[in-house]
């Protein structure tokens, strides 16, 4: 399952139209629709929202992770936090892939600062 079905997912689950999860959103009922869609991927702070009012990880709804309160074990984050994904060098040895296709430079450079945002979140 795509993001955009998780968010139609859990909309639905709470018999919510678009129009009343975009208003708790503060968000066009239009840009809703395109993220449900997979048309447009919500920004960040529409992420947490979503993952906040829902009561769900962020891991969840991009697709880490089928449990929904499940985040990465530590090993895993440990180990990509060792990886410096921003550095030329790396990218140009690893394929980095999400559903069989590999990321562009400018998807991976989201991805970096999704993970960077999400830390500072847990920080607190």
């Amino acid at each position: 399952m795509n993001y955009g079905e998780r968010i139609a997912s859990l909309r639905e689950k709470l018999s919510m139209t678009q129009e009343d999860l975009s208003n708790k959103l503060g968000i066009s009922r239009a840009s809703l629709s395109h993220y449900e869609n997979n048309r447009r991927a919500p920004d960040y702070e529409t992420i947490v929202k979503i993952a906040n009012l829902f009561h769900v990880s962020i891991d969840y709804l991009i697709g880490r992770t089928e449990d929904p309160h499940m985040v990465l074990d530590e090993e895993v984050r440990e180990f990509v936090d060792s990886l410096e994904l921003s550095d030329e060098k790396i990218m140009e040895k690893f394929s980095l892939m999400i559903d069989g296709k590999k990321l562009s430079v400018e998807e991976a450079k989201r991805f970096i600062a999704f993970v960077r945002a999400e830390r500072s979140i847990n920080k607190n």
